[in-house]
């Protein structure tokens, strides 16, 4: 039983690793493809860019596992089956189950090294990579400059060009805008030929221009609108200078902890004290909501009691009142005093309404608030049992379609796949928004594919067809036949009648 247990082992190791890193080229490819206008003319260095692919990648890792779990158990046991290797083991008196005995230890071991990096790594890579990306996107990008279109790179400049020699970087026909007083395009300069150089250190641009004009308004203060006379000024140069700070264009590293207070950045035990935390201070401050709602409502009855509005000489009477009867008080008012207390109760009710909108939006927003902790605490979870929820279809269904390879064991992974993360998103949306409970949504996906994972195992057992294309193509050639032959019989009978 050893050799079958390493051989079944060598089976599946090498697809998994296999499967493992294209999962996760594509996670990483996809992360590119999202973020790729921010990083383009940028100007970051390999290192940097380096940098930032690597922590994503940790991040993609519990995500990668699962899937690959799934390809590599359905090239495993479809291999085994196409080349008869699974017949043989059965022939031998060897259950599918004990065939999938070595793996399934194989896989909870994986599935405890996908938690404990979830809980560790995971929160570290995170913060690193979202605090790594933030830097990217303050960054500015390079100043690129392009022929016949304004460029708005460069801090309160607006620059157009008409040629640009790419050998030499020489600039012909500048059009400068300067905006550096915030009045709006009351300085301009013109030249026919220009430079622009960044400093030895990067934080300034010198632009040199040759034979131009410079146009600038001059601000008038303290004059009547309908008496300026809008002055300007003229200055004509042969070559003259500009330095412009360039704040802002170069990665600036912030400190690491900068996303620390998201709920992702956090391990199991620090999810559960903010969880226990936000739960009590929401406990809190529901039961101070709850007082004061009685309070008013305590206060507000007393003062309706002792209204102004009663009718007169009668005052005593309504104090020893036992049971407060509205109609009998309002019955008992004059008609202005009628038209006050409706007017009054409008206002009281408007005033109502919108406290208790507040109070219901306060109230949403810390749940949901509350329920980011919760949906991390068990996605830390969901993501490591996946890994034995696919482990459960991919084995068994590999058995009984019998096809290797990486052409069909793709498709019908990336079908589950789906599956199992339409559900998980679903469930997560409804779980923060309040709509249903966090173990039923968070857990939907794995306690929808886990029957479906015993089935299949109970299928592949007793050798069923279900899944054998050849099966279903043989259906339909029966019902070919049976229809081609029914076809011969009315040919023969039409034939005889004539």
């Amino acid at each position: 039983m050893k050799k079958v247990d390493n051989f079944v082992l060598k089976s599946f190791i090498g697809p998994l690793i296999f499967t493992f890193f294209i999962v996760l080229v594509i996670l990483i490819l996809q992360f590119l493809w999202m973020y790729v206008d921010e990083l383009a003319g940028k100007g970051l260095s390999f290192k940097v860019v380096a940098e930032l692919i690597y922590h994503f990648s940790m991040t993609f890792v519990p995500t990668a596992l699962p899937l690959a779990i799934l390809l590599a158990s359905l090239m495993t046991f479809g291999n085994m089956g196409e080349f008869s290797e699974l017949s043989a083991l059965k022939s031998s008196g060897i259950p599918l189950q004990r065939i999938m005995s070595p793996l399934f230890f194989l896989i909870g071991f994986i599935a405890v090294i996908s938690f404990f990096f979830s809980n560790n790594v995971l929160p570290y890579s995170s913060d690193k990579a979202r605090t790594l990306l933030w830097d990217i996107r303050r960054k500015k990008p390079d100043i690129n400059i392009q022929a016949g279109t304004f460029y708005n790179g460069v801090p309160d400049f607006s620059i157009k060009i008409s040629t640009k020699d790419p050998v030499s970087n020489r600039l012909d026909n500048l059009i400068i805008y300067d905006h550096r007083d915030r009045r709006g395009n009351t300085s301009v300069i013109l030249a026919d030929s220009g430079y622009m150089k960044t400093t030895p250190d990067g934080t300034a641009l010198i632009m040199t221009l040759f034979n131009g004009k410079s146009y600038n308004e001059v601000e008038e203060k303290n004059v009547n609108p309908d008496a300026r006379k809008y002055p300007s000024r003229k200055d004509v140069f042969k070559e003259q200078s500009i330095v412009i700070s360039l704040v802002g264009f170069d990665l600036e590293r912030s400190q690491d902890g900068l996303f620390k207070s998201y709920a992702a950045m956090k391990n199991i035990s620090q999810l559960t004290f903010y969880i226990d935390s936000l739960n009590k201070t929401y406990n809190e401050k529901r039961a101070l909501q709850f007082k004061e709602y009685n309070t008013v409502k305590i206060y507000t009855q007393r003062n309706f009691q002792v209204s102004p509005y009663g009718p007169k000489g009668k005052t005593d009477s309504l104090k020893n009142l036992v049971k407060f009867d509205a109609k009998v008080l309002y019955d008992s008012l004059t008609t202005l005093d009628k038209r006050t207390v409706l007017v009054k109760a409008i206002e009281s009710l408007k005033d109502g309404n919108s406290y208790m909108a507040e109070i219901g939006e306060s109230i949403h927003f810390e749940i949901k608030f509350i329920k980011k902790f919760e949906v991390e605490w068990n996605k830390k979870l969901t993501m490591s049992f996946a890994c034995i929820v696919f482990f459960l279809i991919g084995a068994p269904l590999g058995a009984i379609i019998r096809k290797g390879g990486l052409g069909t064991p793709s498709v019908i992974s990336i079908f589950f796949f789906v599956i199992y993360y339409v559900i998980s998103i679903s469930g997560q949306k409804m779980v923060e928004e309040d709509v249903v409970g966090t173990f039923a949504g968070m857990w939907a996906a794995s306690y929808i594919l886990l029957p479906i994972g015993i089935f299949l195992t109970y299928k592949a057992t007793t050798d069923s067809v279900i899944m054998n294309i050849d099966t279903y193509l043989m259906f339909f050639k029966k019902i070919k036949n049976y229809l081609f032959r029914i076809s011969i019989n009315k040919n023969a009978e039409n034939s005889e009648s004539d």
